[in-house]
């Protein structure tokens, strides 16, 4: 693992953050009561953007949530009224990301959350050859994102389990450990075979497809892996840890993958980090970095080969979103980052990120802003040659 020069705590240098110069920076629709969230970007052949996220009067638990897009015209300065992008009628649809495969297909994946609980997720795709149009993409073909884990599952848990440091905090003597309820949940076939969730964009490379995913139910993450575009998919084995979760991937020169994770496990709460150098197959036990962190990670390798990351650097709450860079691919990182956003009162909620980077070099941000007079999508460009 490489030195994060990142603080620990508050930054001290918080003062001499350096100022984030956005080409544009807009708000895709108008604040709105109903929960907005999840949102996913993609730069499409012609020049438009496409953003879709979930809508609807909760997550879970409301049954209206529906997936909903609006497009950026390469000719306009302004996102479109919002329009349907999927719906699974009376189930909740959440945590969109969409992509362009090596067929210059474009792709949806999802979940369709059964019964109301995260652990019963299932994962849905559909795909579109024509999506240039204005408005919604016509859909040609959709299917579920079937995985079924087996027992190799089950000792790569154990092992990477016994690589961990021992960590009991929260528990008492009368409570099971975390690590005895997990390691008797991944017996059970069928937990190990629904409830995984996308957040974050995959990594395509050639007709491979490397899917993060993650489970509420474990508490870990794992990979869905396409070698045919995302026509067939196998499950990686797992990258476990204290809560590693929403997987944000790039790839090293050496061909070494890198995740960095929102940390989901025993306060206080810090970026985790996993290695693959089998092309996501396999992973090391996740660590935690000396990065602060509550609600979100992404991550993007620049066509120059320098890296972004941004993230909730706070261990209390999503009102800030900073964006740091990295010259030596994910080993050290700015210690004094960008600001995307900073509530110093507090109120306000940013979190989620998209970050993507389109074929003339700019680079594009979309996450959720909340506030309580109303919820909406933020988006915001930069030139990368205006970030140090």
């Amino acid at each position: 693992m490489g030195c994060f020069m990142i603080w620990i705590g508050t930054n001290p240098a918080f003062a001499q953050s350096p100022t984030l110069v956005t080409e544009s920076s807009l708000e895709i629709f108008a604040p709105q009561d109903e929960h907005v969230h999840g949102s996913s970007l993609v730069a499409l052949p012609n020049g438009d953007l496409l953003a879709v996220w979930f809508q609807g009067s909760g997550e879970r638990t409301a049954d209206d949530v529906r997936l909903m897009g609006s497009r950026k015209a390469k000719t306009s300065s302004t996102w479109s009224a919002p329009f349907l992008m999927a719906d699974t009628p009376g189930i909740p649809d959440c945590n969109p990301v969409i992509f362009l495969n090596s067929k210059q297909e474009l792709t949806l994946v999802w979940i369709a959350v059964l019964g109301n609980r995260w652990e019963n997720s299932i994962l849905r795709t559909r795909k579109s050859k024509n999506y240039l149009q204005t408005g919604a993409p016509i859909w040609n073909w959709q299917d579920n994102i079937l995985l079924q884990p087996g027992e190799e599952f089950v000792k790569e848990v154990q092992n990477r389990f016994n690589e961990l440091p021992e960590s009991n905090l929260g528990w008492s003597q009368y409570a099971p450990s975390y690590e005895k309820l997990i390691l008797e949940a991944v017996e059970d076939s069928k937990k190990r075979s629904i409830g995984w969730m996308t957040r974050i964009k995959p990594l395509v490379i050639g007709d491979k497809i490397i899917l993060p995913l993650y489970s509420d139910g474990f508490n870990f993450s794992m990979m869905a892996i396409s070698d045919d575009s995302g026509e067939t998919w196998k499950p990686s084995l797992p990258l476990v840890g204290k809560g590693p979760i929403q997987p944000a991937l790039a790839l090293r020169n050496n061909g070494e993958l890198v995740a960095m994770l929102r940390d989901s496990g025993d306060g206080p709460t810090f970026i985790q980090q996993s290695i693959s150098k089998d092309q996501g197959k396999t992973w090391t036990a996740a660590i935690k970095t000396s990065i602060p962190n509550t609600a979100s990670v992404e991550l993007l390798r620049l066509a120059d080969g320098r890296w972004l990351m941004i993230g909730n650097d706070l261990h209390d709450g999503r009102y800030r979103l900073a964006l740091w860079t990295s010259l030596d691919e994910g080993l050290t990182w700015s210690t004094n980052p960008y600001y995307l956003e900073n509530d110093k009162d507090k109120k306000g909620s940013f979190s989620y990120p998209s970050l993507i980077q389109d074929s003339n070099g700019t680079v594009h941000i979309s996450y959720s802003k909340h506030f309580p007079t109303g919820k909406t999508i933020q988006y915001k460009s930069i030139n990368p040659v205006k970030i140090n």
